[in-house]
């Protein structure tokens, strides 16, 4: 079979069992605080299994993208390296809601391995938890026991807690687990060393492939196990895996699925694939890395300098690297990749084939960027290198190599590449050092000391009754106190709220809950695991009472003014600049709108006031809200919703609708159009290739802002003492300004060359070498540079000192001949840096020529005075 056909059995087979098949989620995890991605099958249902969703299906089945790169699941250093192992890959999966367990999920799994895909029973193993003396658990032998219908008794092997025992997270849902392992070595081998023995190994061709989740237990804040109500089975077979086996490949890189694009790669670069490792690892990396970085862009995650963003461009930069350093590609090459990919998965992943042009812009965007800092991190390492070797050391500082890293995002494994050449090597100790410390800082900034929910009330589904009332009754169902930075605070879950839970881009509710003359503020609302979670800085005294919670009003108001502006401003865009325009990204609150989308080009002028026109125009027809609850997707779709590529959407949605403006929203809104009052775009610009950003306000904001520009405007008339031909006033002035400067540059210029022949005639004379040793009064640190190098094109056997007090901050400045560099063994910068010390300052510079700065300029002639000293120490030896 091809991939897209063991794919497709594997989905033909559970429909068969009676699985609800549904799409995969996307990669980029939202309302989840501990995750950034979809790191399991799993993740989707988390909320099922820890109770806080309803079951719609007891048994489901899937292909679900996920990506490892961060957090305990960090494969990312061994990806490319070794044959199995990825950032981006697929999980197949089966569940059970409290239907079958561990027998059917065994039978099932034999009978799809051996009689669907004909896997070689005997090259088969299973493993079962071991049991576990601290956690009282025995082995499961319930798990061996259906494997001995099929399995000899010494391929059933017994694992330890770390392979054989699953848990969510520290606290949470978990249970013991049953690996399928497969041994893909050959005859020969197989009879020298049993597989059996190779199980968990770490061996390239004895491989896990599928992990049977069997969850039991409720891991509680203090480490123990309680029982779960229902018990619940969670697979999940690695496909790439599963590939390799069925197409009798040793590496998954050999499968249909990665050859195409390996193969693209090394036809790009000039290469063969199979005849180099290097080369073969880094069309490994680079295959591998584009489908993440491809999939991650579909899903609303752009590249950038932040959390998930982060994760994302550092992908890409690792694969850049590769292309750059072993490869030869020293421009953009990995935007071309998304053709081939599309090819090999644009049919079961059709946002591939639908965003194409986007993904593209995107990464070569950033290909460019990262290949302009690769050139400034070499610029940066000569000067290293230059000064090391000029020290005669053989060992560069750690900590400089971790500034390039942490600075200027200059890979270590690079800078080692290059050192290599020199002969030079890296002070890692001090590399790791530094960058623990940063860990550590990091570590600290976000320790979060997260406590088990008190259930206080049983109650199925918590509801959301915010879009019809400000304030209720409520009774606290659980909650659970949080400790961070040494500081208490409380979230707590009720039976109903009227509070919204931030999501969409819409941000959380405030206000208040109250009993018993006792008032607790509501700091903030989210939404986490299918619950809305309203964080307090204190709980109240009686958790137990019925409280009367209230949402602040005006701040609801004004972020509803907001939401529905972003709608009608979204239809605009589409109707002005095109269909291509889809939302990337929004956000909305009670202060402003922000909203990013597809787009290739700036906005011009002329299409912002177009754009503001259709939404202000609707404003004052004063359009209604129509709202369609729990409609079939299939339905909303007709009426003209869109779906959003990286959203995740049930069997039924909610549609927002003001006329022409249907969108899928779960967001509140105002009753009629009118209520915005004013709308006004602020800002327009680009945040990465093919996605624009708009902030925009409304109502009483607008309002401020128009007449905040008036003022400013009858403030200049004023100024002028005319309102008539106000424009052409100002760009007289601006003429007759700019004319100012060029005379005043010129006079300067003229008043540095007499300064600089006046310098000449105070030239000291010791052994051949022409002193210049004196502050001056200049205006900038440029003025200091510019007669440096003149006089260092004008005097032989130069030493020029000299400083400036710029406005209050000092300014010192050394420049050398380059002949008394290398007879006297001069080095201008650590001079510099040195006699900087008297002006209270730092800096640093080549050997020829440096510079620092400092905050007390009355310590500049004791400067120059240090700086000539150690020059005439040099000299006279």
């Amino acid at each position: 079979m091809n991939s897209s056909e063991i794919r497709q059995a594997f989905l033909d087979f559970f429909n068969s069992k009676q699985h609800k098949i549904v799409s995969s989620a996307p990669m980029v995890i939202k309302d989840d605080p501990t995750l950034m991605f979809t790191n399991a099958g799993m993740n989707q249902f988390k909320d099922i299994f820890l109770g806080n969703s309803p079951v719609k299906y007891n048994r489901i089945s899937n292909s679900q993208k996920c990506l490892r790169v961060s957090g305990k699941h960090n494969d990312l250093e061994e990806v490319g390296h070794d044959t199995y192992h990825h950032t981006m890959f697929e999980m197949l999966g089966n569940w059970s809601f409290g239907d079958y367990f561990k027998k059917e999920a065994i039978d099932w799994a034999w009978e799809l391995l051996t009689e669907v895909y004909k896997l070689p029973t005997d090259r088969l193993y299973a493993s079962v938890f071991e049991g576990s003396a601290d956690d009282k658990l025995d082995r499961d032998d319930e798990a061996a026991g259906y494997w001995m219908k099929y399995l000899p008794e010494d391929h059933i092997i017994n694992g330890n807690k770390k392979d054989n025992f699953w848990e969510m997270g520290d606290q949470g849902p978990c249970g013991p687990c049953s690996e399928i392992h497969i041994d893909l070595r050959s005859d020969e081998e197989r009879k020298i060393t049993s597989g059996r023995d190779l199980v968990n190994m770490d061996h390239p061709q004895v491989i896990e492939i599928w992990n049977l989740v069997f969850m039991q237990f409720n891991r509680k804040a203090d480490g123990s196990l309680e029982a779960l109500p229902h018990q619940h089975v969670d697979t999940g077979m690695g496909f790439e895996r599963l590939c390799m086996a069925m197409q009798e490949k040793t590496s998954n890189y050999d499968t249909d699925v990665f050859q195409p694009i390996i193969q693209t790669i090394a036809k790009m670069g000039g290469k063969e694939y199979g005849k180099d490792e290097e080369i073969d690892i880094a069309l490994r990396v680079i295959a591998d890395h584009i489908r993440t970085i491809a999939f991650a862009i579909t899903d609303g995650q752009l590249p950038s300098n932040n959390k998930a963003g982060y994760v994302i461009r550092r992908i890409l930069r690792r694969a850049v690297r590769y292309g750059y350093t072993f490869l030869g590609f020293k421009d953009p090459f990995m935007y071309g990749l998304i053709p081939v990919l599309i090819e090999v998965m644009g049919q079961h992943f059709p946002e591939l084939v639908k965003q194409q042009t986007l993904i593209e812009k995107v990464v070569k965007e950033e290909e460019n960027s990262f290949l302009r800092t690769l050139e400034n991190g070499i610029r940066l390492l000569d000067q290293i290198i230059e000064k090391t070797k000029a020290d005669d050391f053989k060992v560069v500082p750690g900590k400089l190599a971790f500034e390039l890293y942490d600075t200027y995002g200059f890979p270590l494994d690079l800078t080692e590449l290059i050192l290599k050449e020199q002969d030079l090597v890296v002070n890692r100790k001090e590399f790791n050092t530094e960058m623990e410390a940063q860990k550590n800082r990091s570590r600290s900034a976000t320790s979060i000391d997260t406590g088990d929910w008190v259930e206080l009330l049983k109650d199925d589904v918590e509801e959301f009754v915010g879009y019809d009332y400000l304030s209720t009754d409520v009774r606290i169902t659980r909650y659970r106190k949080i400790t961070s930075k040494g500081k208490d605070s409380y979230q707590m879950v009720f039976n109903i709220t009227p509070f919204y839970g931030e999501s969409g881009g819409q941000v959380g509710d405030t206000g208040y809950i109250e009993a018993n003359g006792q008032k607790v503020s509501i700091i903030d609302t989210k939404k986490e695991h299918g619950l809305i979670v309203h964080f307090a800085k204190e709980l109240p005294t009686d958790p137990t009472a019925t409280f009367k919670a209230v949402v602040s009003g005006s701040k609801r108001n004004l972020t509803a003014n907001n939401h529905t502006a972003t709608h009608l401003m979204h239809h605009a865009l589409r109707e002005i600049l095109g269909d291509h325009v889809e939302q990337k990204g929004s956000l909305v609150n009670p202060d402003h709108l922000r909203f990013d989308f597809s787009h290739f080009q700036k906005v011009t002028d002329e299409e912002i006031a177009k754009v503001e026109a259709i939404v202000n125009k609707k404003i004052r027809e004063n359009i209604a809200i129509e709202i369609k609850n729990h409609i079939p997707m299939a339905e909303a779709v007709n009426m003209g919703a869109m779906a959003l590529f990286g959203e995740k959407y049930g069997d039924l949605v909610r549609v927002v609708k003001f006329n022409d403006s249907v969108e899928l929203c779960g967001g509140t809104h105002v009753e009629a159009t009118g209520q915005i009052g004013l709308f006004k775009i602020i800002s327009e610009g680009a945040i990465s290739a093919g996605v624009r950003r708009i902030e925009a306000i409304t109502a009483d904001k607008a309002e401020q802002y128009i007449n905040d520009k008036l003022n400013t405007l009858r403030n200049i008339e004023k100024v002028f003492k005319s309102s008539q031909n106000l424009l052409k006033n100002i760009e007289d002035l601006m003429s007759e300004n700019s004319g100012l400067k060029k005379d005043l540059d010129g006079f300067m210029k003229d008043r540095l060359k007499v300064m600089k022949n006046d310098l000449k005639g105070n030239i000291s004379v010791t052994k051949d070498v022409n002193f210049i040793t004196e502050p001056l009064t200049v205006g900038s640190a440029a003025d200091l540079k510019d007669i440096a190098f003149q006089l260092k094109g004008e005097v032989d056997n130069l030493v020029f000192i000299t400083g400036a007090d710029l406005g209050g901050k000092a300014n010192l400045t050394i420049m050398f001949s380059d002949n008394l560099v290398k007879e006297y063994d001069l080095h201008a910068g650590n001079i510099v840096r040195e006699a900087a010390k008297e002006i209270k300052g730092g800096g640093g510079g080549q050997p020829f020529f440096a510079s620092a700065g400092g905050k007390d300029p009355k310590g500049l002639q004791q400067a120059i005075e240090t700086a000539k000293k150690m020059v005439l120490h040099k000299i006279e030896g």
